[in-house]
């Protein structure tokens, strides 16, 4: 059996690989263009892949290919009817980065809930040397408890977030965007209800037709102006202009967006324009990306073709 990975350095440098060298021939390549695809994967039997497109161009030529493993939850990236005309089989991972992206969730929320980029600047820029008062209160702040926290798709994730969000005092509702989704342990409310009540809004749902373009100017002119708005699921939810706008209009507090439209950041991005990190707080989609969740992920991969080995 030959295994192709054809975009390693998705998963970091500091992952061991070696254990997939006892199912075969392991190769690991950094990156992958589509140019290059063709002739990389053209012996292989498993190509594990995260972002690149599996579909009649890329895998024409893949002759032997059985197994497509994607490293993620979302499969945007495959041609599935290419596949199963091919009978090629897939597999994607679910579930192995729930808690790392709950944690990050909060870590971008109170960045920006406890001011903490101003509070840090002071005292470094030596605003706090002789100080008056051993206490500064310019950027005052709320707790946590007492606080309403509304979550746009209560899948694993969703329901993590709750778990944390309530251990904190907060009461929590939630919007179904398939409305499907019943979980008794909370209150599920309207998507306009869920803009006008809740002091923090986080956002962890796929991207498709429900949920494209969701958070547009229409519903942050909806929220709260103390709210804070918090992107964790897909970038195209939000529309980056309106959310830019709404900042500028302060119809809502702060943002934090761990995932954006364009993956790496385009320049023409409507995002670059709004410098105040205070208010607008951006990670590089890193919210999934904690040491053990990698680990995680490539043991669950590891795991799906050994068994796929085994099987056929």
């Amino acid at each position: 059996m030959k295994i192709v990975l054809i975009d390693g350095k998705t998963i970091g440098d500091d992952i061991d690989f070696s254990k997939f060298e006892q199912l075969g021939e392991f190769i690991k390549y950094d990156y992958t263009t589509i140019k290059e695809m063709p002739e990389r994967v053209k012996d292989a039997d498993v190509i594990i892949c995260n972002k690149s497109k599996m579909n009649e161009t890329t895998l024409k030529d893949a002759k032997n290919v059985k197994l497509v493993c994607v490293t993620a939850t979302g499969i945007n990236n495959l041609d599935l009817e290419y596949l199963e005309k091919r009978n090629i089989a897939w597999r994607n991972v679910a579930g192995y980065s729930t808690e790392c992206v709950a944690q990050h969730t909060f870590a971008m929320m109170f960045y920006l809930m406890e001011n903490l980029r101003y509070y840090d600047d002071y005292v470094k820029k030596g605003k706090y040397i002789n100080d008056k008062a051993f206490t500064h209160f310019d950027r005052t702040f709320s707790e946590l408890n007492g606080k309403t926290w509304g979550i746009i798709g209560m899948g694993n994730i969703g329901k993590r977030v709750a778990q944390i969000a309530k251990a904190f005092g907060t009461n929590v509702i939630y919007y179904s965007t398939s409305g499907k989704n019943n979980v008794k342990d909370y209150e599920r409310v309207t998507f306009d209800d869920l803009l006008k009540r809740s002091d923090f809004i986080s956002v962890h749902a796929p991207l498709n037709e429900n949920t494209a373009g969701l958070m547009d100017y229409d519903a942050f002119s909806k929220m709260k102006k103390s709210a804070i708005f918090l992107n964790l699921g897909r970038g195209p939810i939000v529309v980056e202009k309106d959310l830019v706008k709404a900042l500028k209009e302060e119809m809502i507090n702060a943002a934090a967006l761990d995932v954006i439209e364009t993956e790496p950041m385009a320049d023409d991005c409507p995002l670059i324009k709004l410098k105040d990190s205070d208010r607008l707080l951006i990670t590089p989609h890193i919210g999934w990306a904690g040491k053990e969740t990698r680990e995680r992920l490539m043991n669950i991969i590891y795991e799906q073709i050994k068994e796929f080995k085994e099987n056929n």
